[in-house]
């Protein structure tokens, strides 16, 4: 008996359900591209190396091109076309746009779907390689410019916009904790 080699998938793209055959050796990056249109996602080095790829799965930053679509089903994808709410960009988005962290434009998807993620990761205590105190008690470093590089790492830019993209990336970092302060204000005060 000959094993299927294929199979009709779901998954959850930017909030919607997407059903789709698939190859069971069909990388998540192809199956976006290739036969969902979903060309934001970009391809690289197809090896996990420059971080082109880049998505959000479960929240977590993931490099499309080394995970196969089969093993995305039944969690939560969030590629750039759906880092938008509607016509209002995503902060980290107009701090792109407002630091010039781009210049081709290539690696931007991937950049701006990492730094979504490593802001995140931040507010949550997550250490970097840099951090000098991971105790859990000296509680979340400072998101200094070195911080920012070391979880920006795995993101590359042929261009060298390496500069706006640490600045943009602390400009959104500001930005989403004086809005989740002001949540949080509102929340007591409510």
């Amino acid at each position: 008996m000959a094993l299927s080699t294929s199979s009709v998938i779901t998954l959850n793209i930017n909030g919607e359900k997407r059903t789709l055959p698939v190859d069971h050796r069909t990388t998540l990056l192809d199956a976006l591209r290739e036969q969902l249109d979903l060309t934001g996602t970009k391809k690289g080095c197809d090896h996990g190396q420059c971080g082109a790829c880049t998505v959000l799965l479960d929240g977590s930053r993931a490099v499309s091109c080394l995970q196969l679509a089969v093993a995305a089903e039944g969690r939560e994808i969030t590629t750039i076309e759906g880092v938008a709410d509607g016509d209002r960009l995503h902060p980290v988005q107009q701090a792109f746009l407002d630091f010039d962290g781009y210049q081709c434009g290539y690696c931007t998807p991937g950049q701006i779907c990492s730094a979504i993620a490593v802001i995140e990761e931040h507010a949550a205590g997550w250490p970097s390689a840099v951090t000098a105190d991971i105790r859990p008690e000296a509680g979340a470093p400072a998101l200094t410019a070195e911080e920012i590089r070391e979880r920006m790492s795995g993101n590359l830019c042929r261009c060298g916009a390496y500069v706006s993209i640490v600045q943009a990336v602390a400009q959104a970092a500001e930005t989403e904790a004086r809005r989740t302060a002001g949540a949080a204000d509102g929340e007591l005060t409510a």
